[in-house]
C-alpha cells in the first residue's frame, strides 16, 4: 500500500486518528461529540490511554475487567468514512511492511448518537436501535456494495417515495443480528434510521432555504414495507453499517431520541437522556 493510499505520521500512528493498533480495545463505542467521549469514560474503573486530534478525540480503559475504546468521529459519513477505514487499517493492516495481516480481526463497534424520532409512537426521551441503515448521502456508492445490500426495502422505499433519480439510490442496510441480541430489550425500540448527508435541507428542516422536495419527508414518515419504517433520521449509521459489513465487523447503531419531529416536540433534559443510554450501553457491554 502506497504511502499516498495509507497514510502514516512521523511518529507511525495512522494519519487523522493518531493512533497505534495496541492503542484501541476490540470493543469500540462510536459518539460525534468529543464531550461524549468523557462522558463515558468517567464510568471506567481505569483509564490507560487518551489522545485527541482534530474531532477525533480517544480513550481506552476498563469498565467492569473489560476493555473499551471510546471514540468521537464528529458529524456526517465522510467522517465515518475516515474513521472506519483507518480503525479497520490499524488492526488489519502491518505499517512496518504495508500489507495485510494473514489473520484478519474483527471488531465490535457500538454507535452511541442522538437522533429525532419521526413516529409519534417513539417519544422523545426513549431510545431506538437501528435494525437497518437507510443510506441517502451517497457515500456508499464508492464501494462494491451490491451483496451486503437489502434490495427488497430499497426497491419498495423508492416507489413510495418516487425518489428522484438526479439523487444518489437509496441504500438499506442490515445491522450486526449479534449485537442486536446483546443490546435489545423492552425499553428499546427498533427500526430503520434513516442517514442523511446534512441536518438542515437534507432531513427537511427549512429556515430560510425552500426545499426542492416539500412532500418528502411525509412519504418517508409514512414508509411502511411488511412492517418495516423509517424510525428516525442522523447522519451516520448507514456509513457505520455498510463499512462494518464490507470490512468484516460488527456494527450496532442505538440513539437518545431527543426530539420528535411528528408532534414538534424536544427533550427538556437532553443530557440526561444521553446519560441514560451510555449506562444501558455499559451495562450490557459485557461478554
Amino acid at each position: 500500500m502506497k504511502p499516498s493510499e495509507l497514510v502514516l505520521n512521523e511518529d507511525g500512528t495512522v494519519y487523522h486518528l493518531h493512533l497505534k493498533a495496541e492503542n484501541i480495545s476490540d470493543t469500540i463505542i462510536l459518539v460525534g461529540d468529543q464531550n461524549r467521549v468523557q462522558q463515558i469514560s468517567k464510568h471506567f474503573d481505569s483509564i490507560e490511554f487518551e489522545t485527541a486530534h482534530r474531532e477525533f478525540k480517544t480513550h481506552t480503559g476498563i469498565y467492569k475487567n473489560k476493555r473499551i475504546t471510546v471514540i468521537s468521529t464528529g458529524i456526517g459519513p465522510g467522517n465515518i468514512d475516515i474513521v472506519l477505514n483507518e480503525l479497520d487499517a490499524l488492526v488489519n493492516i502491518d505499517f512496518s511492511t504495508r500489507k495485510l495481516h494473514e489473520h484478519l480481526k474483527s471488531l465490535d463497534l457500538i454507535r452511541v448518537g442522538t437522533s429525532g424520532s419521526l413516529q409519534k409512537n417513539i417519544p422523545i426521551n426513549s431510545f431506538v436501535m437501528s435494525t437497518q441503515a437507510l443510506d441517502l448521502n451517497g457515500m456508499l456508492h464508492h464501494y462494491q456494495i451490491d451483496e451486503i445490500r437489502n434490495h427488497e426495502i430499497e426497491e419498495a422505499f423508492i416507489k413510495h417515495t418516487n425518489w428522484d433519480p438526479n439523487k444518489a439510490n437509496p441504500i438499506v442496510i442490515d445491522n450486526s443480528k449479534k449485537l442486536e441480541l446483546k443490546f435489545e430489550s423492552s425499553v428499546m425500540h427498533k427500526g430503520l434510521t434513516g442517514t442523511s448527508s446534512g441536518f438542515y435541507g437534507p432531513q427537511g428542516r427549512v429556515l430560510r432555504l425552500p426545499l426542492k422536495h416539500e412532500d418528502l419527508n411525509s412519504k418517508i414518515d409514512s414508509f411502511n414495507h411488511d412492517g418495516v419504517r423509517v424510525t428516525n433520521f442522523e447522519m451516520e449509521t448507514s456509513a457505520i453499517y455498510g463499512l462494518a459489513k464490507l470490512l468484516g465487523h460488527n456494527a450496532i447503531s442505538l440513539s437518545a431520541i431527543l426530539a420528535n419531529r411528528a408532534d414538534g416536540t424536544f427533550s427538556d433534559d437532553p443530557n440526561k437522556v444521553v446519560e441514560d443510554l451510555i449506562t444501558y450501553v455499559l451495562d450490557n457491554i459485557g461478554d
